[in-house]
């Protein structure tokens, strides 16, 4: 097969098509489209936007399911997907946490609440999945049935061992399951009365393998590991080997069988005593939520925290130069977080005339950070598949999503229904008024001692009059995050298949070496592709 090749002076010359990638290669000064230095290059584009511009097609040579999405969340924790879920009071408590790292991402729990129950929820976060358990909850042979239901409703499960003493280290009697005290009607006996106390058991000593063997061929809930004197010494659950099995991704510490839990604390003096408490529940990442991270007040914790705690990986932010991220870095942090003003929820940029759009921040954070090590999350301005991989190929390890994922069945909150009908969610920024008014109070918490987290994060706690700097609103109902993180991994897979990379690391590197390129869209481009020209449409983004 030809074609016909026709040069300025009119000159025709047939060619075969097995020429092209030659003719290319040979007439051509550069590839199509720009790199990013050339894209992000605010004396000449100014600050831009995630719809600002498009990554260009390459080859498609594998199947999307190949794509690798491991990315780091610190220097030294990585995920298996690039998913985190904020700090915001209707997006991220146990529940998000729990269910966004079993698929492989990572939920941080928010800090407007009291100490106590933030620490409690990291507990349910590290009590939800373990290999050994060695701290599971033990009752007495004087726990009431009541009691035994109030300790499932407080916990999620409803197994529980029952020893001599009520403590670890005493002789096992039996075990108590929810199917014990399900249709029990004397809620004052006590569970001696309904425990069973036909038990498998192991000897102290047995691997991890031979433990979850036995439990296969046992049928049972619980395998309780005791000593010679059948002391309990620790405990495996058949609920961890179909968790193992059900969810592959989960994310866990190399050497832990538990999944990672993040919080988020301000950095006033009370939050060294709130941190104490999440450290002791079992945290392994701390997030320091400032909406301008590069203080005195963070530097200062970054510094108290690194010394205090060596094992606990600090994220400091928020930023959006490379100076705020150089003053962190020196300080010592293990990862950043990028973004001031361009969350759904945020009006900083409006109110206060300060941040910056959020592709250049990421851009120009990254490409410094990256020299250091260190990893960085892009927060906010994430709307859909297309922004989380456009964060990405800007440098980010990680996107961190509040709006998109408020609607979801884990989110807290209660749905209800909007005035056209539809199914929603409330939503709000943490500073927005009801955010602030709400930790002033001490709203929601135990006692008014909570921490005021929505004015701290943004230096507002001791004003007599709140500025706010975000709103509060609804959001679209999208079902569980057990189908929607699926639809994200299968949109960033699709779209880095679309651009011929394997992996979140080889995005990152052709954009660093130029072969990913990109263009700039005009209003008209972003319009144009956008659905348009239709009299109505459904917009499913999956099923």
């Amino acid at each position: 097969m030809a074609i016909i090749n026709v040069d300025s002076n009119g000159k025709a010359d047939v060619l075969d098509y097995k020429n092209a990638l030659e003719i290319l290669e040979k007439e051509y000064s550069q590839r199509d489209g720009i790199d990013v230095q050339t894209l992000i290059n605010s004396k000449t584009n100014g600050g831009l936007t995630y719809n600002d511009f498009l990554i260009l097609p390459g080859y498609i040579g594998f199947a999307a399911n190949e794509v690798a999405l491991d990315t780091p969340i610190t220097k030294r924790i990585t995920l298996k997907t690039p998913f985190v879920s904020s700090p915001m009071d209707t997006v991220t408590e146990h529940q998000m946490a729990i269910h966004i790292a079993l698929l492989g991402g990572l939920g941080v729990i928010h800090h407007n609440c009291s100490a106590e129950e933030q620490a409690e929820m990291v507990a349910k976060v590290k009590r939800f999945e373990n290999g050994f358990i060695s701290d599971p909850i033990v009752i007495s042979p004087e726990t009431t049935v009541a009691e035994a239901k109030a300790l499932k409703e407080k916990w999620g499960f409803g197994g529980f061992p029952v020893t001599e003493k009520g403590t670890l280290r005493s002789k096992l009697v039996g075990i108590i399951t929810p199917r014990d005290v399900q249709f029990h009607d004397n809620l004052n006996d006590p569970v001696t009365a309904v425990m069973s106390t036909d038990l498998i058991t192991a000897r102290e000593g047995i691997d991890l393998k031979e433990a979850n063997d036995i439990l296969t061929k046992s049928k049972k809930g619980k395998l309780p590991i005791v000593d010679e004197n059948f002391n309990l010494i620790t405990l495996v659950s058949r609920s961890d080997l179909m968790k193992n099995l059900h969810y592959p991704l989960a994310s866990k510490l190399p050497e832990s069988k538990q999944l990672i839990s993040a919080a988020a604390i301000g950095t006033r003096p009370e939050d060294k005593v709130r941190l104490q408490k999440l450290v002791d529940a079992g945290l392994d990442i701390v997030v320091l939520d400032s909406s301008q991270g590069n203080s005195m007040y963070q530097i200062e914790m970054i510094k108290y925290i690194k010394e205090k705690y060596p094992n606990l990986d600090v994220i400091g932010g928020n930023v959006v130069t490379r100076e705020q991220a150089a003053a962190l870095i020196a300080a010592g942090v293990d990862g950043l977080r990028i973004g001031m003003g361009s969350g759904s929820a945020c009006i900083t940029q409006e109110v206060m005339a300060v941040g910056r759009p959020q592709a250049t921040s990421v851009y120009n954070v990254t490409s410094f950070a990256r020299r250091f090590g260190v990893p960085c999350i892009a927060d906010g301005g994430i709307q859909n598949v297309g922004h989380i991989v456009k964060g990405i190929a800007l440098g980010a390890s990680t996107v961190m999503m509040g709006g998109l994922l408020a609607g979801t069945t884990e989110s807290p909150g209660q749905y209800f229904v909007s005035r056209e009908g539809q199914l929603v969610k409330a939503y709000r920024g943490m500073g927005s008024i009801d955010a602030m008014e709400d930790k002033k109070a001490g709203a929601g918490s135990k006692d008014a001692k909570a921490s005021n987290a929505g004015t701290a994060r943004y230096f507002s706690e001791g004003d007599r009059l709140l500025v706010a700097q975000g709103v509060s609103g609804s959001v679209l109902d999208r079902g569980s995050v057990n189908k929607f993180i699926p639809y994200l991994m299968a949109g960033v897979q699709h779209s880095l298949q679309d651009i011929g990379v394997k992996s979140l690391t080889e995005l990152r590197q052709g954009v660093v070496d130029g072969t990913v390129r990109f263009e700039m869209r005009t209003v008209s481009a972003q319009a144009e592709g956008n659905v348009h020209g239709l009299h109505s449409f459904d917009k499913k983004l999956y099923s």
